[in-house]
């Protein structure tokens, strides 16, 4: 993990620092895509010298460079997600959970429908689709 984040610092030009390291470990270590106080909490417990703007400046570079990604929560709160492949979000409206979801025939669905059906005066860039509901493990 940390090699390849370390080549892709590099590759957009920035320093690999202790900081990046151990926030983009932080985003990565959680697997409910955290938010950027859940980011300070794990960095505070290993490496307590790194301050709070600290870790907003960095979380905002490493979005900035497309090496995070912002997912937005129902109620406006902002989470990280380090995985950067194309996928969507399932959001729990009771619990706030977020878990990736991947569906590669929707995805074809969705570039075929929007290949036929252009939007006027506007150039699509990327679609994410988050799926809200309530996670529940008792359906089937």
């Amino acid at each position: 993990m940390n090699h390849f984040f370390r080549e892709k610092l590099k590759e957009k030009g920035l320093k690999v620092t202790p900081q990046r390291l151990a926030i983009y470990e932080a985003v990565m270590k959680s697997k409910n895509h955290p938010s950027a106080e859940n980011v300070i909490e794990f960095v505070k417990k290993n490496h307590p010298n790194i301050s709070v703007g600290t870790v907003y400046k960095v979380l905002d570079s490493l979005v900035e460079n497309d090496l995070l990604k912002k997912v937005k929560t129902e109620k406006d709160l902002m989470r990280y997600d380090a995985v950067l492949s194309n996928h969507h979000h399932l959001y729990c409206s009771e619990t706030e959970r977020i878990e990736d979801y991947e569906d590669e025939k929707l995805n074809q669905l969705i570039n075929e429908y929007f290949k036929k059906n252009k939007i006027k005066n506007f150039k699509i860039e990327d679609i994410k689709l988050q799926i809200t509901g309530k996670f529940n493990i008792n359906i089937k």
